[in-house]
């Protein structure tokens, strides 16, 4: 049985105000004063205002295909705006079908936001159907990434199987969102490696000057022991890593014929260094620098190299400018990876293994 209706003013206390009914579904009619109506949504206010063929006849505005307690309640906020959050349980999906259809935006707006927080994966696809008919972005975006994080438990409900035999173009949407979803998050994926991979270049280069300048517990200058102070370095891994690549440059035998590769990754991040290096020949420490800034030029004789060299070079630049944003963030991975390492072993030199392709 439909509830009574918020009981509108009383026509002995404004005898000028006029009514007028409001037929629902069941067949039951509710007297609404006229300028409430008219007030509250610009649709009611032009049916309102359109003129009888009948004068003597008594107009009526049929609201059908909701149940009577919802449009009691849609009535309810017309003349008070309020809505409770039990009627908006009960009646939520109801309610945005009608102000959407009257133009009521203040209802609308308060039955997406309760929408969205009660979204669920039974009743997403549902849901979904109403706002794209509804015109609710919001809640259509978020349906959409609900759908898309949850396919799986998604398309065992009834809805979603009731969406395949009735609305094949809403599925196609959702599909395609969902392609699209999954290749944006690939392309970030592969992003943040590819930083992840000029970030851990650009420690490398500070290292291995760090190295050939002050020198640091295994590794130093000519003219200068190594440090062993007993306190690690801010970036020990990857300084570790170099020291011990370093060792291994120097007393290997394969490198002669070119068939370590070690050392020819320890080759191209000399190459990489003076690439990058502003330092003058005779203030760089760096073994092979000045060799590589005056042969750099005939040695790039392949354009298409020269270009993805530069490119590399660019990037790496970039990522030491920018890594000082990120420190604090870099420095908790950066403790993390610490706490894992243990000195001495042969596998730190994983941290530079893969830095150079």
């Amino acid at each position: 049985m439909c509830r009574s209706p918020a009981s509108p003013t009383d026509s002995d206390n404004h005898p000028s105000q006029t009514y007028i009914q409001i037929v629902t579904s069941s067949g039951r009619k509710i007297p609404v004063l006229t300028n409430i109506l008219a007030s509250a949504s610009s649709v009611f206010k032009s049916v309102i205002n359109t003129p009888r063929k009948n004068r003597s006849s008594e107009k009526n505005i049929p609201i059908l295909g909701v149940p009577c307690d919802a449009v009691v309640v849609f009535l309810g906020f017309l003349h008070s705006y309020k809505c409770t959050e039990e009627d908006m349980e009960k009646y939520g999906i109801h309610l945005l079908a009608l102000s959407h259809v009257y133009l009521v935006p203040q209802l609308k707006s308060r039955c997406t936001k309760a929408l969205i927080q009660r979204l669920t994966t039974d009743n997403v696809t549902d849901v979904l159907q109403l706002a794209r008919l509804c015109d609710a972005p919001d809640l259509y975006l978020k349906c959409m990434k609900l759908v898309s994080n949850s396919f799986k438990i998604v398309e065992k409900t009834e809805g979603w199987k009731f969406l395949q035999n009735n609305d094949p173009f809403l599925e196609l949407e959702i599909l395609q969102f969902i392609d699209e979803t999954e290749s944006r998050r690939k392309r970030s994926r592969r992003h943040l490696r590819e930083q992840n991979l000029y970030f851990q270049l650009s420690d490398a280069m500070e290292c291995l000057e760090h190295i050939c300048t002050e020198g640091c517990i295994s590794v130093g200058p000519y003219d200068k022991k190594p440090c062993k102070n007993g306190t690690r370095c801010s970036k020990f891994s990857i300084c570790q890593g170099l020291q011990l690549t370093i060792h291994h440059f120097a007393n290997c035998k394969k490198r002669v014929n070119g068939g370590c590769v070690r050392c020819k990754r320890m080759w191209q991040l000399f190459k990489l260094h003076a690439s990058i290096c502003e330092s003058t020949e005779s203030t760089c420490k760096v073994p092979l620098c000045s060799r590589f800034k005056t042969k750099s030029k005939e040695e790039m004789k392949n354009k298409k190299e020269s270009i993805e060299w530069e490119l590399l070079v660019k990037k790496i630049v970039l990522a030491k400018a920018t890594s000082s944003l990120l420190l604090p963030k870099r420095k908790r991975v950066e403790e993390d990876t610490i706490a894992t390492c243990r000195e001495g072993n042969d596998n730190h030199d994983y941290v530079i293994r893969d830095l150079v392709c």
